[in-house]
């Protein structure tokens, strides 16, 4: 289920009581340093919230895509419109992380920085990092969310860049950081929960796929005294036209 119009600017409005409550700008800063703490710890707590949001709808995509799922677990009317909406909150966290990093004048980073890589005059390379992982996002959502202007598949190509996106949000937090030790454990775990859903996903999916020995026809089971004829004639026995 998609949002609608009216949906969407509801959750726009939850999403910013939710930034203003997050980062403590209801009551007015006592002093200037206090005001400029604010647009850091804006910046940061978006930027978290993003990274954690982003962590949740990649392993989610995992579920969805897992070939168990499609057998057993079931859970794609379940998981998918959490999976789908998700990209609307990782989108407005960013956003908001982006503008709080625009409006501080001592994270040097600038406009310029934030969209252009390596254009930041902070820590370049890192902030690169994420500046590609917000173009690599909003790629793989788009062409999510309107599969039927493009060629058949081909939507399904570009979302497997999702992988992507995590690896680049995840360096760009740790590198970008000031307080990345504090949050070792936060990048630790994320960065485990995403690796063993991708591995166990795709261990699955490989193991599934037919080999040379799986993929030749079935013959009947020679023993030391069955001839070659009487095994091809065994064969034969299960054919379309014995089964009809």
């Amino acid at each position: 289920m998609r949002l609608s119009g009216q949906n969407f600017l509801v959750l726009l409005g939850i999403l910013g009581v939710g930034i203003v409550l997050a980062t403590n700008q209801i009551v007015p800063a006592s002093s200037a340093h206090q005001a400029q703490e604010r647009v850091w710890l804006a910046a940061r707590a978006t930027g978290i919230v993003t990274y954690l949001l982003l962590t949740l709808q990649i392993v989610l995509g995992m579920v969805l895509s897992h070939p168990t799922n499609q057998t057993t677990w079931k859970l794609s009317k379940r998981l998918f419109p959490w999976h789908e909406n998700l990209w609307v909150f990782v989108l407005a966290f960013l956003a908001a992380h982006i503008v709080s990093l625009i409006l501080d004048p001592y994270a040097g980073v600038g406009v310029a920085g934030a969209f252009i890589p390596t254009m930041s005059s902070y820590r370049s390379s890192p902030v690169a990092l994420g500046t590609l992982a917000m173009y690599a996002l909003i790629l793989t959502g788009i062409t999510a969310r309107y599969t039927k202007l493009l060629p058949p598949g081909f939507w399904l190509k570009i979302h497997r860049l999702s992988i992507g996106v995590f690896v680049l949000a995840w360096l760009h937090g740790i590198l970008s950081g000031t307080d990345t030790p504090a949050l070792r454990l936060m990048y630790i775990g994320s960065g485990v929960a995403v690796l063993m859903a991708a591995a166990y996903r795709y261990w699955v999916a490989r193991k599934a796929r037919p080999t040379f020995s799986t993929s030749l026809p079935d013959r009947a089971p020679r023993t030391r005294n069955t001839p070659p004829a009487a095994a091809s004639a065994a064969v034969d026995l299960t054919g379309p036209e014995v089964a009809s």
